[in-house]
């Protein structure tokens, strides 16, 4: 079933490539960008991911907010890929890499931040993003994890689509899921409708 489902949404991704940044989508998240940077803290050389990365536009705006930080882009989709690095080519230090968000192809304590935006409900297993997430996050680090809620308390609220399932969490259940991997739960805000950022924290070493 994972196969076929990450194959199905990298063949989905994929297609949708090419006009990715000219659809209707892309303009909501001009807007989500905006209202994120807003809450985005970071070291003046800090080095960031941003899992499902897409076209590479999150990145982008954090370079030009703190023009000191090194980012790292991670997708599935290998055409997504193609046009950051390609809209990217002046910018050495943006690096994008094909990959899973279950199985992040970095050492441990890799970064100051790392960022998910409306990617997080593709995810078929939360639970060890989270744990991959506390893994590869410096002490003290955040993860700003962005996407679309739901006031269901205990299960998610599931979407089925043709290329899979889209799952929306609680604030309660996304702290769970960073609680169960060693982060904190900073605070929970509303960017734009039913888009929620919740901001986790690394603790600092003792």
């Amino acid at each position: 079933m994972t196969s076929k489902f990450l194959s199905n949404k990298k063949r989905l991704f994929d297609q949708w490539a090419p006009s990715y940044d000219w659809l209707f989508p892309s303009v909501i998240y001009q807007a989500i960008h905006k209202r994120l940077l807003e809450y985005v803290d970071l070291p003046r050389k800090a080095n960031i991911l941003d899992m499902g990365c897409g076209t590479g536009k999150l990145l982008e705006r954090l370079l030009n907010e703190f023009p000191d930080v090194s980012g790292t882009g991670l997708d599935l989709s290998p055409e997504m890929l193609r046009i950051a690095r390609q809209s990217d080519r002046h910018r050495p230090r943006l690096i994008y890499i094909q990959g899973q968000a279950e199985s992040l192809p970095f050492g441990e304590g890799e970064f100051d931040a790392v960022f998910s935006t409306i990617s997080f409900l593709h995810y078929l297993e939360p639970e060890q993003v989270l744990r991959e997430v506390a893994r590869v996050l410096s002490a003290g680090g955040r993860f700003y994890l962005v996407d679309i809620t739901t006031k269901k308390q205990t299960a998610p609220q599931v979407l089925p689509m043709s290329d899979g399932r889209m799952r929306f969490y609680s604030p309660q259940q996304r702290e769970v899921f960073g609680s169960s991997a060693g982060l904190l739960c900073v605070t929970h805000q509303y960017l734009l409708g039913p888009v929620l950022l919740t901001i986790f924290a690394k603790p600092s070493e003792i």
